[in-house]
C-alpha cells in the first residue's frame, strides 16, 4: 500500500466518522423539527374542531411535507460540508506531505502534464529549496519520455506548492489547487460515491 493509499484510507476512515457524526446529528434535528411539527398540528387540531375534516388532513400535510423539506435540506447541508471537509482535508494532505512523498506526487503530477514540446518548469521558492537533488533530472527525463524538453527555472515562482510549466508563453498551472479547484466536480462526485452511496 503507498503512501497516498495510506493517506486515502485515513481519510476515508476519518470521514466516514466525521459523516457518520453528523448525520446522526441532522436526523436528530430533524426528528426534532418533525416533533415539533406534529406538535403544532395536534394544537391546530383542538383550535378547528369544527373545521371540516378535509381540511384538517389538508393542514396536517402541509406541516408533514414542511417538516420532510427542512429534513431533506439539513442532510443535503450536511452532506455538502462533510464533503468540502473531506476534499480539504485531502488538498491539506498532500500539500503538507513529507519531502519524499510530496516529491513523488509533483513526479506524478510532471508525468501527467508534461507535454511534447520545449518549455521551462517553476517552483516555488520553498519547493526549491528542498527540492531532491536527482528530481532535476527526473524533469528532463519526464519531457523526453513525452518527446519534449523542460528547462528548471531557478528564479520561484509565487505559488503555494506544485509547479507551473511554461511552454511559449503559455502557462499551465500545476498548483495543488488549481488542480482540485479543476477536478472539484469530479472529486465530489467521488466522495460522495465513498461516503453516502
Amino acid at each position: 500500500m503507498t503512501g497516498l493509499d495510506k493517506i486515502t484510507s485515513q481519510i476515508q476512515e476519518e470521514a466516514e466518522a466525521s459523516a457518520k457524526e453528523r448525520l446522526d446529528a441532522a436526523n436528530k434535528e430533524a426528528e426534532q423539527i418533525l416533533a415539533d411539527a406534529q406538535a403544532a398540528c395536534k394544537v391546530m387540531e383542538q383550535e378547528a374542531l369544527e373545521k371540516a375534516a378535509a381540511e384538517k388532513a389538508n393542514q396536517d400535510g402541509r406541516a408533514h411535507s414542511a417538516a420532510e423539506q427542512k429534513r431533506k435540506t439539513a442532510l443535503l447541508q450536511t452532506k455538502q460540508e462533510i464533503i468540502a471537509e473531506v476534499i480539504g482535508k485531502a488538498y491539506e494532505t498532500l500539500k503538507n506531505e513529507d519531502t519524499k512523498s510530496y516529491f513523488l506526487t509533483m513526479e506524478k503530477l510532471l508525468n501527467t502534464y508534461v507535454l511534447a514540446e520545449s518549455g521551462e518548469i517553476y517552483f516555488s521558492e520553498a519547493d526549491l529549496a528542498r527540492m531532491p537533488a536527482d528530481f532535476e533530472q527526473k524533469i528532463k527525463a519526464a519531457a523526453e519520455a513525452k518527446g519534449g524538453k523542460l528547462v528548471l527555472k531557478k528564479e520561484p515562482k509565487a505559488i503555494p506548492d506544485g509547479f507551473v510549466l511554461v511552454y511559449g508563453g503559455v502557462e499551465e498551472n500545476c498548483t495543488l489547487k488549481a488542480l482540485f479547484d479543476v477536478k472539484k466536480d469530479q472529486l465530489q462526485d467521488k466522495v460522495n460515491e465513498i461516503l453516502f452511496l
